[in-house]
């Protein structure tokens, strides 16, 4: 079988366009500009790349950027601290915290302070209830969301289909479940403690890989004709003693057996960073309370 690469990068370069376009007629009709404040604390270098390529971006579309890099000495105190000020801060649109934090500070806590209409991360209480319930006016997890909407280009008709979404966790494969379940698919979440997840991936017509296991799903996980999307990135040294990132799907031997598949890098990367700034965005608008681009 011809396998068909799913170019997350074409799709997330016309994506921010069309949000740039966007982001200038709010300017121009109603005087607003996007504003994005970001929260990095510590030293994490892959989070410091990703909070870089989320600057970049979110200045190329026209929006405003608000970076705060603390120390990873700072308290859960400090931290909510400024969060309760970008609540209050007209300026701000959209509030991330970039995960992981350092030991000792309690995520969930940190996260639950960011008011629900600047949750541009979809990872409050209130924006996960949104979407259990199928309301249309919560922010979703930008990952799921991305990866949703690069199924629905390469894929005309979900309804009916049975995906398989591997891992579980609270940022991607839940919320990846639920609007998988509102587009009518029959869904199966696979997990740590799942027994003989290759035999229900084989049964997967679309199967979305989120473990963080380099190369954890092999070809033989893989049904014929299957659509894949693989979340995973996973940087390992080469044998020439560099590094390269690799997805958690074995790339080459799911290559020739699944319909289409998503490249690590160059899949959904691109599209999560683009769907936070359309988050952003529909945040901004929804101050005037302006429709859903």
């Amino acid at each position: 079988m011809k396998t068909q690469l799913i170019d997350g990068k074409a799709f997330a370069k016309n994506m921010t366009q069309k949000i740039a376009q966007e982001v200038k007629e709010l300017q121009q009709h109603h005087n607003i500009t996007p504003g994005l404040a970001v929260i990095l604390v510590g030293n994490d270098p892959a989070s410091e790349v990703y909070v870089r390529n989320k600057t970049k971006q979110t200045h190329q579309v026209g929006m405003r950027s608000f970076m705060h890099l603390l120390p990873e000495t700072t308290t859960q105190e400090e931290i909510l601290n400024l969060i309760a000020r970008l609540n209050n801060d007209p300026d701000i649109h959209g509030i991330l915290v970039q995960l992981p934090l350092p030991k000792g500070l309690n995520p969930n806590t940190i996260i639950q302070a960011i008011i629900p209409h600047k949750d541009v991360d979809g990872l409050t209480a209130y924006n996960t209830g949104k979407l259990a319930l199928g309301h249309k006016d919560g922010f979703i997890p930008c990952t799921p969301l991305g990866c949703l909407m690069l199924l629905k280009s390469e894929r005309s008709r979900l309804q009916g289909l049975h995906a398989v979404v591997i891992g579980a966790s609270n940022l991607m494969g839940k919320p990846m479940a639920q609007l998988l379940l509102q587009e009518g698919c029959t869904v199966t979440v696979a997990h740590i403690h799942t027994r003989d997840p290759e035999k229900i991936a084989q049964e997967a017509d679309i199967l979305i890989v989120a473990t963080g296991c380099s190369e954890l799903v092999k070809g033989s996980w893989i049904k014929e004709g299957a659509t894949i999307i693989d979340v995973g990135i996973n940087r390992i040294k080469t044998k020439d003693n560099k590094t390269k990132l690799i997805g958690d799907v074995a790339f080459q031997e799911a290559f020739g057996k699944a319909a289409k598949i998503t490249p690590v890098p160059g899949g959904v990367g691109p599209v999560t960073i683009a769907c936070l700034l359309y988050n952003t965005l529909q945040a901004a608008r929804n101050v005037r309370n302006l429709n859903k681009i």
